[in-house]
Formats: C-alpha cells, structure tokens, sequence
C-alpha cells in the first residue's frame, strides 16, 4: 500500500491540493460569517474573544500547505507530471548549443572575441606602462616594448575580415546553415516519432534518487532529444574552428624566437636573485598573453553574425516548439526552470532546496518504519519505537558501586580447586553492575526517544532545582544577593558557547547534553520563579500574617500559587529553548537524535531529510507547547480572568 502511494505521490498530491483550495476558501468563508454574527458582542481587548476559531487555523495552515506545494514545485508535479521531463529535453539542446552561445553576445553584451581583444589589449598596457626597466638593459626594453608591438599586430591580423582564411569562412557558413536546418527541423514538429519503451519504464519523476527521468517520454520531448544530439555536434565543430591568418604566421615565429632568447639570457645571465625573479615574472606575463593570442580563437566580428543569426533563429523556433510547455513553466515552476549537467537533469530555484511534501511525508514513513534490517530507521535506528529493557540496566544505573564496597567483608577468592564461589558482596557488587538478570521492561526507543528523553530529563532537573531556588531568591535577601550574581553571569552566555567545553568534558554521552540543557533550564526556570514569587502583592503577604499563618504556609498558599503563572511560562520558554539547543548538541557530537539525522542529512545535501527533520523538530515543540497549554488551563484556571 505505502509503495503503490509513493509511486502516485504526484496524483495524491492532485487531490490533496484541490482539497486544501477547497478548505481555504471555506474557511475565509465561515470566518467572515462567525465574525458578522459577534461583531455586536465583541469588545476589543477581552482575552475571551481569542478561544475558538479553529476556521482560521484551518485558514491558516492550508495557505502555508498550498504555498508549500506551489513553491516546491509540487503544484506543478501534480498537475503537469511530464513537463519537468520536456524542461529536461529543453535543457539538454541549451546545455548543447552552450559552447556556441558562449562566443556570441547572446547571454553576455559581447562577442567573446571583442572580450578577448579589450582584455588582452589592456594587459599589454599595463606591461607596458609597469616593465621593470632595472632588470633589462636599454636594448632590451627596446625589445620588449618592439615585441608588445607585435602581439598587438597579432590581434589586430586576427581581428581583420580580410584575413579570414577561406576554410575559416566555409566551415563557419556551412555551420550557419547547419543550425538553421536544426531550426527547420523544430518548426516541423514530432512528425513520427515516439518515446520508446526503454524511457516510457523509467521510474516516475521524483521517487527514486534520480530526480527527473533523463529519457525523453512524449513526443515533444523526443524531438529535443533528437535535436539535441546533432547541436552537440554541431558544437564539437564550432570550438575546432580556429582563425589563424597567413599574416600571422612569420609574426608568430619571431615573436616566439624574440622570447626565448630573452630568456636564455635571464637563465644563462649573471644577476641577483631580485632581478632574475623579476625578469622571469615579465617574460612570463608577456609569454602568457602571447600563447593566448596564438590559439586562434579571436575572429572578426562580422565572421560571427551568420551564426548569431542562426542560434537567435534557433532560439526563436526552440520557444515555439516548447509550445504551452513555457506558459506551464513560468506559472507553475517558480525559479530557475532545469538545468542539464553532465549526467542528470536538476531542478533550480525554490524547487532544488524546497522539498515537495509528497516526498517529505514519503520519506518520513521511510524512517518510520521499524525494520531497520528493511532499510527503515535511519543507521539501523529506528525512528520512535520500542524494546525490552533489562531492568539491571536500570538499577546499574542508579546503584553505584561504592554500595558494595562499603560492606563489611571481602570480596570471594578463588579456591584451591579453581572454583569462585560469590558471597553475599559479590552478589550486591554483582546488582549494581547490572549483572543481575531481574527481568525486562517495555521501553521506547529511536532517534525521537533518544531526544524527547534528553530534553525532558534536563527539564525535569532544572525545575526540581531551579524553581526552589527561585523563589528563595525572590523572598530572601541572601538567596538573592549570593545567587543572582552566578546565574546572571553563565545565564546571557549562548548554550552553543559551552557546548564545546560540557561536550570536551563529558563526552559524547547523554550525561553531557542532558547537563548541557540542564543549565539551559535552570537559568531560565529560576529567573522566572524569582520573578513570580517576587511579584506577590504584598497586602496579601501582609493579610496572611495577620491571620497568623507561618512562613511557611504563606511560601505555600500565597507566594507559590502567585508564582505559578511564571514559572509555567518558564517552562514553556525553557521546552523551546531545550529543543533548539539539543539539536544543536546533537549536530556537534552525537550518534543518535534528531539532531544528528540532521547533520548527516546536511553533509550529503539530503534537503527532504534535512526538511523531515525540521518538522519532527516543530511537531514534538507543538505537541509540548499543547500539553502545557492544557496544564496551564487546569492548573491556573484564574490566570487572565482576575
């Protein structure tokens, strides 16, 4: 059932889709109307105002699903699941003909060869004008300025029409017409050709690790194909065509002869070290615009125009071709469109690092799964489940050993007869190692366990001390004054600046993260008990004494139901604030959690795990911040209402 539903990931997302229009509309709808008929009883500023609505949280998560599906491209995937096919087939002729497109001012403002000429011309002047003139001698700065002259001759030859050799000019013209045959072809259509069933067995767009299925699978997309394949030879033929006038020929030789005989003399010459580096760097520099000049690959302008011609032609009858494809795309892919590389075609924009949520729901189920030894989990971990937990490792791990060592009485020696024979000792030291077999116990496991335990086992310890001191701090002048400085001073510090030190410390352990997030909601659990236990009104105090109650009923019926609301707020500041710290903890060090499914998800750019990951992080914040919610509603049931 889960395989047939992530092959037709594209279809459920269809309906999906038309079914969060549908509630969004809806929603606006009822909300309008729930507000006409209170708008009478209404009064702005009543907290009571603000319960129910769930209208506009429907109204509210539809928009962000459908703006998810839209930006992703999974509208797009829905509705039209052959186009990224065709876009690829679209890219695979641009990626063909880009080798062409690159020396002619299609996508730049030049042609590449008056690139060239202002670039090289400007190097010349500032070899020129910056010649080192005390490391050459009078004549040979005359040289040198001689042989700037000549390379500029050099380009000057290659730039000049007339000098274009005649099998330059015949291989250009019959390239023209070659692409305006690749034109003609566009125009004309799919005339009697078809996928074949080698494309039509691919897998579908988007469910396996190859992205976009890289076969053509409808006709239009054939004809691309095709096309594609005699542009890439065209493109072979372009960048062998090189322009190397008569003129230059002599020129070249002298130029190269000129050098290296300045450079025998720097290598054979009795100079310093300053000199000869000098000399070097110079003839390198003027060797290097020389060797460039001498590739032949600067041709005059005009030579260049039939082809402009022809790939503008093409371009033209490209976009024709692709017919309703390019209104599809720029309504329904938003960015960059696909881009062909090497081997694989890959979405750009929003839609490369903006997972659809097809895929991030299917690749959720995939690490839900349990069986791990069925490529479910994540590193042989399952996700959220359960184990048999023995319950020696429970008392292990609250039993420390020095119990036993305390005992009166040695530990048992071996006999004469090899034999052991453990005493009474040995069977506590035995407990509090766990060696016991006592049984086991159901008990959750996977990476979300892994990180809901940590959190809720700091949490637990930063409210069991840090409430307490708290509200010490707010009724006692030396709970205050001794303390305040402490927590204020390790409290502003950013929980990731002692992670190195806790995790260096402890390890990569759970004691280190968990104490890690335990002076994470210590701060935080005090700072909001001082504030609610010093912000009792203090007739209340004050009418508690008169009645005669001790201090230690007004700390418990008067300044600890004052304090409640903080320091339930504090904990729903302190989940949040856990939750963001361990994963960062888990990122640096850790061999299981979600923050560590995001770091490896991070190093390999797995964008729908990295995306899994995050709302895990945000469901398991939501489900606490819930809870608390509810808490708060039973517990304080005053609060907001006084």
């Amino acid at each position: 059932m889960l395989d047939w539903m992530s092959d037709n990931r594209a279809a459920i997302a269809a309906i999906v889709i038309f079914a969060l229009a549908i509630m969004f509309i809806s929603s606006i709808f009822i909300g309008k109307k729930q507000a006409k008929l209170s708008a009478k009883d209404a009064v702005f500023g009543d907290p009571e105002r603000t319960k129910g609505g769930w209208y506009w949280s429907v109204c509210g998560i539809s928009a962000l699903l459908l703006v998810w599906f839209y930006f992703s491209w999974g509208v797009g995937r829905a509705y039209f699941p052959n186009a990224a096919n065709e876009m690829c087939q679209v890219a695979k002729l641009e990626e063909a003909i880009s080798p062409i497109k690159a020396a002619l001012p299609l996508e730049s403002r030049y042609y590449k060869s008056t690139t060239l000429v202002a670039r090289n011309s400007d190097q010349l002047m500032q070899l020129q004008s910056q010649m080192p003139t005390a490391a050459f001698s009078q004549n040979e700065q005359t040289e040198l300025y001689a042989l700037i002259s000549e390379t500029r001759r050099l380009m000057a030859n290659s730039s000049n029409p007339a000098n274009l050799s005649l099998d330059a000019q015949d291989q250009l013209q019959v390239l023209a017409q070659d692409l305006v045959g690749l034109s003609t072809r566009l125009a004309a259509g799919p005339q009697g050709i078809s996928p074949s069933a080698e494309a039509l067995a691919q897998p579908r767009w988007g469910t396996t690790h190859i992205e976009i299925p890289m076969l053509p699978i409808t006709e239009r997309g054939v004809l691309f194909d095709t096309i594609t394949l005699d542009a890439q030879e065209l493109a072979a033929r372009f960048v062998k065509i090189r322009n190397n006038p008569s003129q230059n020929d002599a020129l070249i030789v002298d130029i190269k002869n000129r050098i290296d005989a300045l450079k025998i003399v720097t290598t054979s010459g009795k100079f310093d070290e300053d000199v000869t580096t000098a000399r070097k760097a110079y003839l390198k520099a003027v060797e290097r615009i020389f060797k460039r000049l001498d590739d032949g690959i600067i041709f005059p302008a005009q030579s260049l125009e039939g082809i402009n011609t022809a790939i503008a032609t093409l371009d033209s009858a490209k976009n024709d071709a692709r017919g309703q494809l390019g209104t599809i795309e720029a309504l329904f892919f938003p960015g960059d469109g696909i881009v062909k590389s090497r081997t694989q075609c890959t979405e750009q924009g929003s839609g490369r690092w903006l997972p659809k949520p097809t895929d991030v729901v299917a690749t959720f189920w995939k690490l839900a799964s349990p069986n791990t030894e069925a490529d479910g989990g994540f590193k042989g971990i399952p996700l959220f489940w359960w184990k048999w937990l023995p319950v020696g490792d429970v008392v292990a791990m609250i039993m420390p050993d020095w119990i036993a060592d305390i005992l009166p009485g040695e530990y048992a020696r071996h006999a004469a007869d090899g034999t052991v024979t453990p005493n009474f000792k040995d069977k506590v030291l035995a407990l509090a190692q766990g060696d016991v077999n006592l049984g086991a116990v159901p008990m959750f496991d996977g990476h979300v366990w892994d990180s809901m335990f940590r959190v809720l086992v700091a949490l637990g310890l930063g409210i069991m001390f840090g409430v307490p001191l708290g509200i010490y701090m707010g009724v006692s002048k030396f709970f205050k004054s001794f303390f305040d400085p402490l927590i204020e001073l390790y409290r502003p510090v950013p929980p990731l600046a002692w992670a190195p030190l806790i995790l260096t410390i402890f390890g990569i352990q759970d004691d280190g993260k968990i104490f890690l997030l335990f002076m994470v909601a210590f701060a935080i659990m005090v700072i909001s008990a001082r504030t609610g236990a010093s912000g009792t009104q203090l007739s209340k105090i004050r009418a508690s004494h008169s009645l005669g109650a001790t201090n230690g009923q007004i700390l418990r019926n008067v300044i600890l139901p004052n304090a409640l609301p903080e320091i339930l707020t504090g904990i729903r500041i302190a989940i949040g604030v856990c939750w963001g710290t361990l994963v960062a903890a888990e990122m640096l060090a850790g061999t299981t959690g979600v923050g560590f499914i995001e770091n490896v998800a991070r190093t390999v750019s797995d964008y729908e795990l990295i995306w899994v990951t995050i709302l895990i992080m945000g469901i398991l914040g939501l489900a606490f911040d819930l809870i608390m919610r509810w808490v708060i509603t039973k517990t304080i049931p005053w609060r907001g209402k006084g």
